[in-house]
């Protein structure tokens, strides 16, 4: 087993599949999280130097070529997107954050070979080697933690942004999922959002008029939230409680006895990640699952007025025993204002009927358009809105493998990106909720999954 700064007898028994080496799960890479505003600047600035390099050697080569390629085409290239997750996916916290927004809401604007490649930042992060998983368990729990367990994996599970997973088994008998906080995170979020402040402000890098101060600002509010295992918690029985007895979704319980400010513990969940489905599930089981994840976003928003946010498709595990899903990661938990719930009732009523009117009252009183907007840009706002709801216009089961709306999306998302541009991003307190709806679509489209979306939205608009 792992070799920790401690005597060997000291550790409690590792899984029978861990390593004997400080080594990863498959798939996971081991960096220590870079600390330090001075650090983590000179990774940023390394990311921003390795991209500026790929673009000018794949603008170089073009040109030998005899082709005269635009900026987006020399940017947003797979080998750049490879270089920049990989730089991200070290760095780990509110830079890496933002590459996951990217790499969804991108979906939109990016071209797919480079939110694709991002999108291994959902749940691919470098983990901490085992010195450093010691020394952050060490000060949770006192340097004798590991007799809390008879049983403990040192492999991970999943890193992701803020944290990495671990399976243990407590000498009583339970068998649990500790989501460990990448040191220094916290601390680290208020100079991250300082450092990508700095850098939306490079001349060239964003769309004219195009401001990220306000997603910026909502992006360090919700990493304060989400490094708050505690706040975590509370969240994870709110929203268990919400939901109460489902037939096919449950959320793990909480247990509060191993749950610090920076460890959060709760009954292990068995299953795969839900897109893993899109590989191997049978069409039934792609149907079933799209529905249920549909008609849970609907019912956070309409009926439960509370929305986890957060659709990395690893916080839905699906367990082919049972047929059940697993709900995990409520750090990104949202309360929903009753007046907003109105208004997006309102859009979704005005997509469903294609009442163009209506949707732009409503992206009017959301926010997503402004009175003042150059109509151009207004326009292809509400053009993007209006084919997002094809699908609840649609009689019966929709089939998003047979569709290709997303790919009509992105030629409109691109074409307004650098054509004339988009003069606000969306309102911060609907970002989220915008990246949630998104990210169930996205899945629905990667499980080539055929799913009645007026059934599941029709009772509540």
């Amino acid at each position: 087993m792992p070799e920790l700064p401690r005597p060997a007898a000291a550790l409690p028994a590792s899984s029978a599949d861990d390593p004997t080496a400080s080594t990863a799960a498959p798939g996971l890479r081991s960096a220590a999280v870079p600390q330090g505003r001075g650090a983590r600047m000179l990774h940023l600035g390394r990311a921003v130097g390795e991209l500026a390099a790929g673009a000018a050697a794949e603008g170089l080569s073009r040109l030998a070529r005899g082709e005269r390629p635009a900026l987006s085409d020399i940017v947003f290239t797979p080998a750049n997107a490879r270089r920049l997750a990989e730089r991200l996916s070290q760095m780990r916290g509110a830079v890496m954050k933002l590459g996951q927004l990217l790499s969804m809401d991108g979906e939109g604007v990016l071209p797919p070979a480079f939110a694709a490649l991002l999108a291994g930042l959902r749940d691919q992060a470098h983990t901490m080697p085992i010195s450093q998983l010691d020394a952050t368990l060490s000060q949770s729990w006192g340097a004798d933690w590991p007799q809390r367990f008879r049983r403990f994996s040192y492999q991970p599970i999943a890193s992701a942004s803020i944290g990495q997973v671990h399976r243990a088994e407590t000498h009583d008998g339970r068998v649990l999922a500790l989501k460990i906080q990448h040191p220094g995170v916290r601390q680290s979020i208020g100079s991250d959002v300082a450092n990508l402040a700095l850098l939306a402000r490079t001349p060239g890098l964003l769309p004219a008029g195009l401001d990220l101060t306000e997603m910026l600002e909502r992006v360090h509010h919700q990493l304060l939230r989400e490094t708050d295992y505690q706040a975590e918690a509370a969240a994870t029985m709110a929203y268990r409680l919400a939901l109460g007895d489902d037939p096919v979704l449950m959320v793990p319980a909480v247990h509060a006895d191993h749950s610090t400010a920076q460890i959060l513990a709760t009954d292990f969940a068995a299953g795969v990640a839900v897109d893993t489905l899109a590989a191997g599930g049978s069409q039934a089981q792609r149907d079933t699952v799209a529905t249920a994840l549909t008609r849970l976003a609907a019912h956070e928003l309409f009926g439960m007025q509370l929305v986890q946010t957060d659709p990395n498709f690893s916080n839905y595990l699906y367990d082919a025993a049972t047929g059940r899903i697993a709900l995990l990661d409520f750090g990104a938990a949202e309360a929903i204002a009753p007046h907003r719930v109105q208004q997006l009732r309102c859009l979704g009523r005005g997509l469903r009927d294609a009442d163009a009117a209506q949707v732009r009252s409503a992206a009017l009183a959301l926010g997503y358009i402004g009175e003042t907007e150059p109509p151009a840009q207004a326009d292809g706002v509400l053009a993007i809105l209006m084919a997002a709801g094809e699908p609840l216009r649609h009689g019966g089961p929709y089939d998003f493998g047979a569709s290709d709306l997303f790919k009509r999306m992105l030629a409109r998302g691109q074409a307004q990106f650098f054509d004339v541009g988009f003069s606000r991003t969306p309102p911060p307190d609907l970002l989220l909720l915008q990246r949630k709806f998104i990210g169930t679509f996205l899945l629905c489209a990667r499980l080539r999954a055929r799913v009645d979306l007026a059934a599941a939205f029709g009772p509540h608009l």
